[in-house]
């Protein structure tokens, strides 16, 4: 994703001016006129200098006038560009009270992950005041302790899975047929006497052996129970098998930006399908270090107003998952960058002191 601006063209003095636009927007939210930036920039051009830049600027597309008489406003490549300056550059570290909180917050939800992945989501909405979205970790080397399904209404099931006798994950899933309550409680007692102790990649293979035992000897009673159990541990959500918890959502509805019921409405079922987010957040887990998708550059149409701040979280046995900070693409990028990279180490190190 990062490019050299070099290449593009630009002199110093263009790349000094648009660094100064973007920086300006950001903080303002309004179109820059030529006056003004050349005094943010602290250059001493005149208006005409400045507006023949600017012209420039406009036709390699890094610029844009919302109205004719009015000043310019960056694009997405203009972030781009500005954000790559920023990660080339030795960003600050967080504010120390910010960094504080995270640091005396980000493991204080006990020893299930899921509630310090919930907790690191809302701590990273409430320090940036956008929306924090964080993956929960698959449990690659747990094992089972033990499985319950729950009947609910129709068809559905409540399946709780516990591994390590701590962590607790339960999953919802649609039945092919109807199971009566002794049923599922015969099938989670024969799973529970074979499958127990075992990993989740373990467990899927033993059910997928189990799977076709029954299916030759016609057990009945355990080919349904193999067949519940495994909808319950396929992955879900996306063809990753990851999920995410996000927090802060209504902080973009006070967004200008981002305004519009309709435009807002889309936004939520995105969050609510998770497929194109968690497709975005799976890149991320590939990566190294922070990740940044600015408007079109997700390939999402949603999402064109918005841009997301990811980095992957570590624990001693490998990248466990992937958090961030989704927001209008005018985002106070310096300050949400250290802040998603700090909260990514303090989390996998919280993962890891409870292993």
């Amino acid at each position: 994703m990062t490019q050299d601006s070099s290449k593009e063209g630009l002199s110093e003095r263009a790349q000094l001016l648009l660094r100064s636009l973007v920086q300006s927007y950001i903080r303002d939210g309004l179109p820059v006129g030529s006056r003004s930036l050349s005094r943010e920039a602290g250059l001493t051009l005149s208006s005409a200098t400045v507006r023949n830049v600017m012209a420039d600027l406009e036709e390699l597309g890094f610029v844009t006038s919302p109205h004719t008489s009015a000043g310019r406003v960056p694009t997405d490549r203009a972030y781009r560009f500005f954000v790559d300056s920023l990660l080339r550059a030795d960003l600050p570290a967080p504010g120390s009270l910010e960094a504080e909180e995270l640091r005396q917050h980000i493991g204080s939800a006990g020893d299930d992950s899921r509630a310090l992945v919930a907790n690191a989501s809302q701590l990273l909405s409430s320090i940036t005041r956008l929306a924090g979205v964080v993956t929960i970790p698959l449990p690659k080397s747990q094992t089972l302790t033990q499985l319950e399904f729950l009947p609910l209404s129709g068809r559905r099931l409540l399946v709780v899975l516990v591994y390590d006798n701590r962590e607790v994950q339960n999953r919802i899933i649609e039945l092919p047929r109807s199971y009566s309550a002794d049923e599922l409680r015969r099938a989670a007692g024969l799973l529970n006497a074979t499958c127990r102790g075992l990993t989740l990649p373990e467990l899927r293979q033993e059910l997928f052996r189990q799977l076709k035992e029954s299916q030759e000897s016609l057990n009945r009673l355990m080919l349904d129970a193999v067949s519940v159990a495994q909808l319950a541990v396929e992955p879900q959500a996306a063809p990753s098998g990851v999920d995410y918890v996000i927090a802060g959502e209504t902080n973009l509805m006070g967004l200008a930006e981002l305004g519009g019921v309709d435009k807002l409405k889309r936004l939520f079922e995105a969050f609510n399908e998770r497929r194109d987010l968690l497709q975005l957040l799976d890149a991320s887990v590939r990566a190294e270090g922070v990740q940044i998708f600015i408007g079109h550059e997700s390939g999402y149409t949603v999402l064109d107003d918005c841009s997301i701040v990811a980095a992957p979280y570590t624990t001693d046995e490998g990248v466990a998952g992937v958090l961030g900070v989704i927001g209008p693409t005018r985002m106070a990028y310096d300050r949400v960058i250290p802040i998603v990279d700090l909260t990514a180490k303090l989390l996998g190190s919280a993962l890891n002191s409870r292993r």
